[in-house]
């Protein structure tokens, strides 16, 4: 999260226009005022977790489909079996 001057220098912003449905905006704008901020910082805020998160979501795919590209083969994780087990 962006939090005042980044190595002296600020961030270029741009001012956009958005369309929202009444219901939303209404929710926005009770949930800025519980946070005590302001629509567009709820707005980045929301939109870079988003982002985050839809970046795990095509990792994960990745990752599944290397997988399935190329499975794991019987034993090959073997070694590690006993570094698994608890010893008391």
């Amino acid at each position: 999260m962006w939090r005042g001057i980044a190595r002296g220098v600020y961030p270029t912003v741009t001012t956009i226009q958005m369309t929202l449905e009444e219901e939303l905006l209404k929710e926005m704008d009770r949930t800025v005022k519980k946070l005590r901020t302001t629509r567009s910082a709820l707005i980045r805020d929301s939109i870079r977790q988003y982002l985050k998160m839809i970046r795990s979501q095509q990792l994960e795919a990745q990752h599944r489909e290397g997988y399935r590209k190329k499975p794991v083969a019987k034993g090959e994780f073997d070694v590690w079996e006993s570094d698994r087990s608890w010893s008391e």
